[in-house]
């Protein structure tokens, strides 16, 4: 058998049903994907059913899948949505919810799809490929793997204290650069970086 390389080719033959590129999509992104959800659901159970029912969705989809397009962007888009569906099923009155909530835009009419998702995702990545190399390292670190501020340290060989620092600093540029017009992709920017 070939060897199965990079994600383009996976998913190539993901979409033929081949479980052993499943399997490998799966070991590639399911821990990135588990720290990310821990990051919104605080909760270990409900971030390990978040992880399964994205990868459900992506074998139940895998057909549809664009070999073409970025499939980390693809499974973040899903996980968003799942997420956002879990926290308006369980009512859960966080913050951003509830002051979006009280927002004319943020309406029955007024949904957010997963193009809407993909097309943020972009546009921060590319504000975030504008930060200094060592801040975009660390904020990638923290805010897209999940990693502790002292993971991050330890790996990195600095403090703590620069890690937090460095993550706030990113934090203030990307919300520096974000058009206050553009609801969807506030609503991502919320979603993905706090």
């Amino acid at each position: 058998m070939a060897e199965i390389g990079n994600d383009h080719n996976l998913v190539q033959l993901l979409q033929k049903g081949n479980v052993a590129a499943f399997d490998s999509l799966f070991e590639g992104y399911s821990q990135k994907l588990f720290g990310f959800a821990l990051k919104y659901f605080k909760n270990e159970s409900d971030a390990e059913e978040l992880v399964q029912e994205v990868f459900v969705k992506v074998w139940e989809n895998r057909q549809m899948l664009k070999s073409e397009l970025s499939f980390k962007s693809y499974l973040f888009t899903i996980a968003l949505n799942q997420i956002r569906k879990h926290f308006n099923k369980k009512a859960t009155s966080l913050r951003y919810l509830e002051s979006l909530q009280n927002e004319p835009e943020f309406s029955e009419n007024h949904t957010i799809h997963e193009d809407d998702y993909e097309s943020a995702l972009q546009q921060i990545n590319l504000i975030i490929e504008q930060m200094p190399p060592r801040r975009r390292e660390i904020f990638t670190k923290s805010k897209l793997e999940g990693k502790s501020s002292k993971e991050i340290a330890s790996e990195l060989n600095i403090s703590a204290g620069t890690v937090d620092n460095q993550v706030s600093e990113a934090l203030r540029f990307i919300r520096s650069r974000l058009s206050t017009e553009n609801f969807g992709l506030l609503l991502f920017a919320v979603l993905y970086i706090y």
